[in-house]
């Protein structure tokens, strides 16, 4: 598998508050990032996988809404993930 709790534990102590911090907003922008890129690695290779372009449509707008709520919560920690995570937006 791709995500095993050793890596998540890693994203989860490298962007949240400590590696059990699953719930703030960066960890979890994070997380969703890192599946995204994943998702879209097996996009480029099956591209009739729609079952799995769907999941990664999904997966984009929740962290999409995700980065939204932490852009009108604090504007320097918004700024900051992006910066870390090398969003464009």
């Amino acid at each position: 598998m791709y995500l095993d709790a050793a890596k998540k534990q890693e994203i989860f102590s490298k962007y949240g508050k400590s590696n059990t911090d699953t719930g703030s907003a960066e960890a979890q922008v994070a997380l969703f990032s890192y599946r995204i890129t994943h998702l879209t690695e097996h996009m480029k290779l099956n591209r009739k996988d729609y079952s799995t372009e769907r999941a990664l449509t999904m997966l984009v707008g929740k962290r999409r809404a995700l980065l939204d709520y932490l852009k009108a919560k604090d504007i320097t920690r918004y700024r900051a993930i992006i910066k870390e995570l090398g969003l464009r937006k």
